[in-house]
C-alpha cells in the first residue's frame, strides 16, 4: 500500500516510480505522454502534466519539447526521491510480510463469471489474497478484447505486484498481453493458455476431461457422439476439449466425421447473448441435430447444453430417452441431496484449486522463482440423468 496521497498527481508519481524500481521502465524509455497518463488514471490533463513536472524536478525524467518524456539516463536514488515525496511505500498495517511483494496489491482480469463457472474461482482467488495481507482488484472484460487492454494497462500503471488473466477468446493473442509475460512481469494465466508464449498457466486437463465425458458415453453403449463447441481457434481450452473428443472416438475405432462437429456458436461468448445470435445459433443447432444422426452429444459449454436441450425437447426428443447430453461445468446446487444426481452428466472443474495455484504462482514469481509453466488442476466427472444407454 502507499500512504495517502493529497494529490491526484502523486497517483502518477507513484506508479512511474514503482515501474522504475520494478524494471518496467529503463532509463532512455519513453513515458507515456500527458494525454495517455490523463487516459489511463483517469484524470485531468492538468494533473498529469503536474506529475510529469514533479517527476522531471526530481530529475528523474527528461522533458524534450517535441519529442516527449523520457526516463533520465542517470537516476536519482529513487527510494530517497520518494522519501522526499512522502510516497515510499508501506506495508499494509497488521498485514502479512509476503516476500517480494510492494503494494500488497494483485490484479483479476477475467472476461465474466458465474454459477457455472467462475464463481468459484474468484471466491477462492479474493480469500487467498485476503488471507496473505493482499487487496484484490477485479476488472471484468465481458470477452472484449479492447477492455482486457484497457483493464490491464489500468493495472499495471496503478502498481498491482502481480496479475491474474483469463484471456479472451479470440483468433489473435493480445499484445498488451503478450507485453506484460514478455516483459517478465508476474503475471499467472487461468483456464487457458496461449500456446507458444512463456507464461505461467494454470488450467483444467481438458483434452483429459474431453476424453472421460466421451469414454462414458461410449461405455453406455452410445456410437455416434457428436461435439458442440463456440469457435475452436486459439482458446486452448476449447481445441484441447475437441482434440479429447475425437481421440476417444479414435481409441475406440469410431470416425470423428467432420459432420460430427458443430465448432462455429456464437451466441454463447459474452457480449454475444443477443437475439440475433440466439435465433442463429438455434437454426445452426436445429439443422445439425436434424443431420448428424448423433444418439449423444458432447458439449464443450454448459449453455450451449442448455440450448441444445431446448432443440431437442422441440423436436420431441427426450433426453435421455432418445439422445444423451453431457457438457462441462454444470452449477452446483448446495441445497441438493448429496444422493440426488445432478441433471447434466458434466466435467466439474476444480476451481478452488486453481484459484490457489495461481494466488501462490503469481508470489513466486514476486520471490524471484520460476515456477512450471504449465500446471493441471484435477477434475471431476460427475454423471447425472442426461444420460443413458441408447435406444435399441
Amino acid at each position: 500500500m502507499l500512504t495517502v496521497a493529497a494529490h491526484l498527481y502523486e497517483r502518477i508519481v507513484s506508479s512511474v516510480l514503482d515501474d522504475l524500481r520494478a524494471g518496467r521502465l529503463r532509463p532512455g524509455d519513453r513515458v507515456p505522454s500527458e494525454h495517455e497518463l490523463a487516459r489511463i488514471f483517469e484524470v485531468s490533463r492538468i494533473t498529469s502534466r503536474r506529475a510529469l513536472e514533479v517527476l522531471a524536478s526530481a530529475r528523474v525524467v527528461d522533458r524534450v519539447q517535441g519529442r516527449g518524456t523520457f526516463v533520465a539516463p542517470d537516476l536519482p536514488d529513487l527510494e530517497r526521491v520518494g522519501a522526499t515525496l512522502g510516497l515510499s511505500p508501506e506495508p499494509a498495517p497488521d498485514a502479512p510480510t509476503v516476500p517480494g511483494v510492494r503494494f500488497n496489491l494483485l490484479g483479476l482480469v477475467l472476461p465474466d463469471f458465474n454459477e457455472s463457472y467462475g464463481l468459484q474461482l474468484v471466491y477462492t482467488i479474493e480469500s487467498r489474497a485476503s488471507a496473505l495481507g493482499l487487496d484484490l482488484i477485479l476488472k471484468r472484460t465481458y470477452g472484449v478484447r479492447e477492455n482486457e487492454d484497457r483493464a490491464i494497462t489500468r493495472l499495471v500503471a496503478r502498481g498491482v505486484d502481480g496479475l491474474i488473466v483469463f484471456p479472451v477468446h479470440g483468433e489473435h493473442y493480445n499484445p498488451v498481453l503478450l507485453k506484460v509475460v514478455l516483459d517478465s512481469f508476474p503475471v499467472v494465466l487461468i483456464d487457458r493458455y496461449l500456446r507458444g508464449i512463456p507464461a505461467q498457466a494454470v488450467v483444467t486437463d481438458n483434452h483429459a476431461a474431453a476424453a472421460a465425458l466421451t469414454q462414458h458415453l461410449i461405455e453406455l453403449g452410445h456410437r455416434e457422439i457428436a461435439f458442440v463447441s463456440p469457435p475452436l481457434e486459439n482458446t486452448s481450452a476449447l481445441e484441447e476439449r475437441y482434440a479429447g473428443w475425437s481421440a476417444a472416438l479414435t481409441d475406440h475405432g469410431l470416425l470423428s466425421r467432420t459432420g460430427s462437429v458443430l465448432s462455429n456458436l456464437k451466441s454463447t461468448l459474452p457480449t454475444r447473448l443477443h437475439p440475433a445470435n440466439i435465433a442463429a445459433d438455434r437454426g445452426l443447432l436445429e439443422e445439425f441435430v436434424r443431420t448428424t444422426g448423433a444418439t449423444a452429444f458432447v458439449c464443450a459449454e454448459y449453455n450451449l447444453a442448455l440450448q441444445l436441450i431446448n432443440i431437442l425437447s422441440g423436436l420431441g426428443r427426450r433426453v435421455p430417452e432418445d439422445v444423451s447430453v453431457a457438457c462441462f461445468d454444470a452449477p452446483f446446487d448446495p441445497l441438493a441431496s448429496p444422493d440426488e444426481p445432478t441433471f447434466f452428466t458434466h466435467i466439474r472443474q476444480n476451481e478452488a484449486e486453481m484459484g490457489e495455484v495461481a494466488v501462490g504462482q503469481v508470489l513466486a514469481r514476486l520471490r524471484g522463482e520460476t515456477p512450471p509453466t504449465l500446471t493441471h488442476v484435477p477434475f471431476r466427472l460427475i454423471p447425472g440423468r442426461s444420460t443413458a444407454a441408447p435406444r435399441r
